[in-house]
């Protein structure tokens, strides 16, 4: 009965979870280099043109000023990330070339063909 009067405890209050970190956010607290392909865009009518969405975090961008991607002082960011994104994709051509070159017949890309014409002359392909 005398219950009644005791003074009502607070209920605690639940803290809100904290929302959890982004790759990014962790990556740049840690003063690590992060780099993501945000999105892929495809021209519909042509689908070999499009474009990359790339994001980074401060880290990477010095990482690839160490590394000679910085042209000019003024260079931005945005201009130093596609300079090295352009380098990249360089790359992945070339490498894809020297493995359809070294998948090729032996001599079959050098072959020359000579058909003798008559009177002197010799067609060439």
């Amino acid at each position: 009965m005398f219950g009644m009067f005791k003074k009502k405890k607070k209920s605690e209050k639940k803290e809100a979870p904290k929302p959890k970190k982004s790759e990014k956010e962790l990556a740049t607290e840690q003063k690590e280099p992060w780099v993501n392909v945000i999105s892929v865009e495809v021209d519909q009518d042509d689908p070999g043109n499009g474009a990359f969405e790339l994001d980074w975090n401060e880290y990477f961008v010095a990482k690839l000023v160490r590394a000679g991607y910085q042209k000019k002082k003024e260079d931005t960011d945005a201009e130093i990330v596609d300079r090295w994104f352009q380098a990249v994709c360089k790359n992945v051509l070339a490498e894809n070339y020297e493995q359809w070159e070294a998948n090729q017949p032996q001599g079959a890309a050098r072959q020359v063909n000579q058909n003798d014409l008559g009177n002197g002359r010799t067609e060439i392909s």
